[in-house]
């Protein structure tokens, strides 16, 4: 499944990344951590990163791990230097106003159910 699909049937909305083709990455599985060592240490490339997280960092360490995207929950929403990075490094930022826990349980079942 892709990052576009996988935004679009959770209702997930783009923040940056969309306009690269970068939507049509296949998503490989999950990952959910809110600790930026713990995401460099064991994310998998290809994955989609679930994280409360949203300053700069979080750019480094998707490119760092190769996930195929960053699903920023809560509502939370970086500042305009994080997405210019976003962009800049093209890097795909989703938001959702529902939790982590919610979003790796939908995830999952998409994934894998």
């Amino acid at each position: 499944m892709t990052v576009g699909e996988i935004a679009q049937r959770l209702g997930f909305k783009a923040l940056a990344g969309a306009n690269t083709g970068l939507l049509d990455r296949q998503v490989t599985g999950g990952y959910c951590s809110d600790l930026l060592s713990d995401v460099m240490a064991n994310a998998e490339e290809g994955a989609a990163w679930i994280t409360i997280q949203t300053h700069k960092n979080v750019i480094a360490v998707a490119l760092l791990t190769g996930v195929a995207a960053v699903i920023m929950t809560g509502g939370r929403r970086p500042d305009e230097e994080t997405l210019a990075a976003a962009e800049a490094e093209k890097v795909v930022l989703l938001t959702t106003s529902k939790g982590s826990f919610e979003v790796a349980g939908e995830l999952y079942s998409l994934l894998r159910g």
